[in-house]
């Protein structure tokens, strides 16, 4: 009860929770339990906890919106941290200022709002602001390194900084934010004004691509891979005949084939277990190598922690 008692300090009752689902808070609706769930709502309670989690030696990790992520069944130790009450979002001119914890197509829709043009290959991306930086998501042409200036971080050491975006390492989704054990407080966009109607159209024009040909209907991690050099990751896996093989209850979808979808109650280890094999298949019918965009984290097996 210790770790409790001490994280409420921090961040008050309200916003610590034991033993937390943590299928609650991915779209894959999988994975176990957090032994400690933390929603801070300020920048200074972000702080003191990586601070508390660094000086008590407790394992510690970021949580963002959860939509291009796999936590097995077993859950995570220690601290999770979720910044989904840190939302507020700010336009000054042409600049977008948004919180970690803003969905990032709700920064695109109040950039449409100000008739700013920039992020409307946002407007579909299901994923935080500080996830998006993150892996420097993209969609339709359009990526987070185009119209980012800057990002607010908390360091390994507690400390509050501002970086440039220049300084990140955004590339195909991916940056250094997590080897260099950022998390990302807030975003600065410089967009550019637009056409109310014209930025609109695009928006209606990629949410109508995305609704009909992504598999919606069915919990998922999204596209589950990176696209190879010279082919796409969809035909591949189409090519394979691999469209509505199923383990368990996950299946690669018959809509899309660079999905995967839980169709009935599927476990982590068979959405994980599908993965592998749709890479093992592709690899043997055209010896390419798919590399998973979607990141796995978390225990294979409950582990019983002191609390």
């Amino acid at each position: 009860m210790q770790i409790y008692k001490e994280l409420v300090d921090i961040v008050t009752e309200a916003n610590v929770t034991k033993d937390k689902p943590l299928k609650e808070h991915t779209y894959t609706k999988l994975g176990g339990h957090a032994d400690y769930f933390v929603t801070p709502t300020t920048a200074d309670e972000v702080r003191q906890v990586v601070a508390y989690a660094k000086e008590k030696d407790i394992p510690f990790m970021l949580l963002g919106n959860g939509s291009n992520l796999i936590i097995k069944d077993g859950g995570i130790r220690g601290i999770v941290m979720y910044l989904g009450k840190m939302t507020k979002m700010t336009v000054e001119d042409t600049v977008l200022r948004a919180e970690a914890g803003a969905l990032i197509v709700a920064a695109s829709r109040l950039a449409l709002e100000h008739s700013l043009t920039g992020l409307e290959f946002a407007c579909g991306i299901p994923g935080s602001v500080g996830g998006a930086l993150f892996m420097n998501a993209g969609a339709y042409g359009g990526e987070i390194k185009d119209v980012l200036v800057s990002a607010t971080i908390v360091d390994e050491t507690g400390n509050i900084r501002e970086i440039l975006a220049e300084d990140l390492d955004l590339m195909y989704r991916t940056s250094n934010i997590s080897r260099n054990g950022y998390i990302v407080l807030e975003a600065k966009f410089q967009l550019e004004l637009g056409d109310y109607d014209a930025i609109k159209a695009v928006m209606d024009d990629l949410t109508y691509k995305r609704e009909s040909k992504q598999p919606l209907e069915y919990p998922s991690c999204g596209s589950v891979f990176k696209r190879p050099p010279g082919y796409f990751a969809g035909k591949l896996i189409q090519d394979s005949n691999l469209q509505g093989f199923t383990i368990g209850g996950a299946q690669v979808s018959l809509k899309h084939a660079g999905f995967i979808v839980n169709i009935n109650q599927a476990t982590a280890s068979e959405y994980i277990a599908l993965i592998e094999h749709v890479q093992q298949v592709v690899y043997n019918n055209f010896g390419v190598k798919l590399e998973r965009e979607v990141r796995i984290i978390g225990e294979d097996k409950v582990i019983t922690s002191k609390k």
